[in-house]
């Protein structure tokens, strides 16, 4: 059976160079931005594979792509 992988919030943050912070993290969670997560026992989990799913619709060729996509 393949067993899922997950990272905390600290780890993700961490994974990201630390650019993206926890409290970033804990506000894109209040506004449904940002990776899927689950709360298992009140602890705040990320699905590793989600994240890498996640990371790649974020991916951009351009600034022009940036600027579209948040527009």
């Amino acid at each position: 059976m393949h067993e899922k992988k997950f990272l905390t919030p600290a780890e993700l943050s961490e994974r990201w160079g630390g650019r993206i912070t926890t409290r970033t993290l804990a506000n894109w969670r209040s506004q449904a931005a940002g990776p899927p997560f689950v709360k298992i026992g009140g602890a705040v989990l990320y699905d590793c594979e989600q994240v890498a799913a996640w990371e790649k619709s974020n991916t951009v060729t351009s600034t022009s792509q940036y600027r579209a996509a948040s527009a």
